[in-house]
């Protein structure tokens, strides 16, 4: 016989039960254990008749798929596949890929998106919950889907597709709020309206105590809001003529070296705010082209912080990691830069349950694994856990799950603290 390979291995079928995502087994075992399945059962509508599935039935799949790396409806057929996995979770039931489509278009357009915010809210209140803290900072920024779909809007962008708003917590990166948008949405459109919104998803005990956001936010209504609720702010500050005209009257000596480039603070009031407030400005050269004289880039930030300026720009600057870097993860790590459906209702109800399929990655992450992996995005976590190779013995009457030795300490370690986490 011919040889006809070029590394002298065979191939063979094994009748063991195998799976290529043992460390999801460990994020669904910390979903149920955070009460996420009986939430979607209890706040989602129930099925129509004893064959319809249940709305956690369509969810939790979903929420494993987007955790391991699935980027369309088409691959819940992994999970679907996956004998093993679904072994280990006890997930008997799964719909296809078709079903599932058609139950996002019926929530959609009946109540699905309030229902899944309630769920957010129920697991946000169980993760904050011995967390140490009472006051959070809130970051608040819009991003932009592409869809070439027929009820996408055109954005402001250049394309068609989707602006939704999302809201992070600074101090743990999760979720507090979204509003998914259409393309034509200003980006400064309801803003003050979301930050109450992100604000009433805290439990009880807890509260926003700084909000940070990009130009969209400079509203008067927004820092009215945060001077009456005590709440410190810094949010980017449109350069408008008279912004322009009280940077112009700054003189030489208010200017003091930073980076590469000057800074300096005056202060400064809106036509309809009720206080004045900070405005921290920093001056950069631009080298023009050749032969031009170089011009001056400025950048300004309103803000109610009493410290230092170059402390207020280091904490304003740090919406890059803790909302910009994250909705990253959202979009690129969860799949939510696509949209699966030609309805924008549908849409929303998709990118809030990629909502919720972070949150609890994020809470699983924080909750069951040591600090150096906090810093980890998704993706990250899929090569070092997720997807791990594992098999499945029926011994005794007992699923024994069996991985690699060098694996082994780790997970054990997961599981005693997701059974933690789950009986405190």
């Amino acid at each position: 016989m011919i040889k006809q390979t070029v590394l002298p291995f065979k191939l063979e079928v094994t009748k063991d039960m195998i799976t290529s995502h043992a460390g999801l087994a460990l994020l669904g075992e910390f979903a149920v254990g955070l009460g996420f399945i009986a939430a979607l059962d209890k706040s989602l509508p129930k099925p129509g008749s004893g064959a319809g599935y249940f709305a956690s039935e369509h969810i939790f799949p979903l929420i494993l798929m987007l955790n391991g790396g699935g980027r369309s409806l088409e691959d819940l057929r992994q999970i679907k596949d996956d004998r093993g996995l679904r072994e280990v979770l006890q997930l008997e039931r799964m719909p296809s890929s078709d079903a599932t489509g058609d139950w996002l278009r019926r929530s959609g357009v009946n109540g699905g998106l309030e229902s899944l915010a309630k769920v957010n809210g129920k697991i946000l209140k169980r993760g904050l919950k011995y967390d140490g803290i009472e006051g959070y900072t809130l970051d608040i920024d819009a991003t932009g889907i592409h869809a070439e779909k027929e009820s996408a809007k055109m954005t402001y962008k250049g394309y068609p597709g989707y602006m939704p708003m999302v809201g992070h917590l600074a101090e743990n990166g999760l979720v507090i709020g979204d509003e998914f948008r259409q393309g034509n949405n200003a980006p400064a459109d309801r803003n003050l309206e979301f930050i109450k919104y992100c604000a009433q998803q805290l439990p009880r005990n807890k509260h926003v105590k700084a909000v940070r956001a990009d130009s969209a936010s400079y509203q008067a209504d927004i820092i009215n809001y945060c001077n009456a609720k005590g709440i410190s702010f810094a949010i980017g500050a449109c350069l408008d003529q008279a912004v322009v005209r009280q940077i112009q009257s700054l003189g030489d000596s208010e200017w003091k070296a930073y980076k590469n480039g000057s800074i300096a603070e005056t202060v400064h009031c809106m036509n309809q705010t009720k206080q004045a407030f900070r405005l921290v400005v920093i001056r950069r050269p631009i080298q023009g082209k050749l032969f031009e004289e170089a011009s001056e880039k400025y950048t300004a930030i309103a803000t109610n912080r009493t410290e230092d300026v170059e402390k207020v720009v280091q904490w304003y600057n740090q919406r890059g990691e803790c909302s910009e870097n994250r909705i990253k993860d959202l979009k690129i790590g969860f799949g939510m830069e696509r949209m699966p459906c030609g309805q924008f209702e549908a849409n929303a109800v998709f990118f809030r349950i990629g909502v919720l399929a972070y949150n609890v990655g994020r809470l699983f992450l924080l909750k069951t694994l040591d600090k150096s992996w906090h810093r980890h995005q998704v993706q990250t976590l899929r090569w070092k856990l997720y997807d791990t190779a594992g098999k499945i013995v029926f011994h005794a009457g007992v699923i024994w799950l069996k991985v690699r030795g060098h694996l082994q300490e780790l997970f054990s370690q997961v599981r005693l603290r997701s059974w933690q986490f789950a009986n405190s």
